[in-house]
């Protein structure tokens, strides 16, 4: 099976990653897919918001089943030439037939594709978990979330949600801090699957986004000290070690076993 990742950061955003020893997002979710899959994959990853000359000689956008939409550290709102290409091949994408599936970025940039509106959450930032995420009557009923719990938590960073809906948009989950956590819907034959938050992140992973940004998680209180910061770090950096500390900072299944945190990329996966 072909599958396109689109790597939604811009250059800085990925070299920053590598000069921290970190897997970059289409890396981690490359990683994901392959660890997730029954079938054999053939992976290729574009990166739009690089430059102009983003889709390499021979490639064919049709060739692809999925395509898979990563998170990025841009604003959908700042307008700027990476997110403009993004937004267009979003668009080019919709034409076709195809399964999408986008985290976070990748539900902002294909909801904006397809009509909706993005905008700065009012509440600030969610940051690491997103806590009690919720499933309405549609996310039950989605294949998306078969054998999904109703409320869970999930890793996640944004600052942004969606404001207006795209036309005949489902909206799937939600939570306190947003009331679009998932959604889904349909352009020709082409078929979308998005959520705000991260399944494809893994505690290690995103304790090594928190030491890059552990200033912002400060002086935005998510964490209230240094002690509090440290103690969420040192657990996610190796659960076997601390595992004492989660019921102190309690921790959620979903959080943290595989068979659950990557359920809606495992049922995409199934969809084929």
């Amino acid at each position: 099976m072909n599958i396109l990742i689109i790597d939604g950061n811009d250059k800085q955003s990925d070299e920053l990653y590598q000069s921290e020893n970190i897997n970059t997002q289409y890396e981690e979710y490359k990683n994901v897919l392959l660890f997730l899959s029954k079938k054999k994959l053939n992976i290729e990853i574009i990166h739009p918001a690089w430059n102009d000359n983003f889709i390499k000689q021979g490639l064919n956008l049709r060739d692809f089943e999925g395509i898979i939409w990563t998170g990025s550290a841009l604003n959908i709102y700042d307008m700027t030439p990476s997110i403009i290409r993004q937004i267009e091949l979003a668009k080019s994408l919709m034409q076709m037939k195809n399964k999408i599936f986008g985290s976070c970025w990748g539900l902002q940039i294909l909801s904006t594709a397809a009509g909706g509106v993005v905008r700065k959450n009012p509440k600030g930032l969610e940051a690491v978990v997103g806590k009690e995420i919720q499933l309405n009557h549609e996310g039950i009923d989605h294949p998306m979330y078969k054998d999904k719990p109703i409320t869970f938590d999930s890793f996640c960073w944004h600052y942004d949600e969606i404001e207006k809906l795209p036309e005949n948009s489902k909206v799937l989950a939600s939570n306190k801090f947003s009331k679009v956590q998932s959604l889904s819907f349909s352009r020709g034959e082409s078929d979308i699957w998005a959520v705000q938050y991260h399944p494809e992140f893994n505690p290690y992973w995103v304790s090594q986004l928190m030491k890059i940004r552990k200033k912002i998680l400060l002086e935005s209180i998510i964490y209230k000290n240094n002690e509090e910061f440290d103690q969420m770090f040192k657990y996610l950096s190796n659960i076997e070690v601390y595992k004492n500390f989660k019921s102190n900072l309690d921790i959620k299944d979903s959080l943290i076993d595989n068979n659950i945190r990557y359920i809606e990329i495992k049922n995409w996966l199934r969809s084929f």
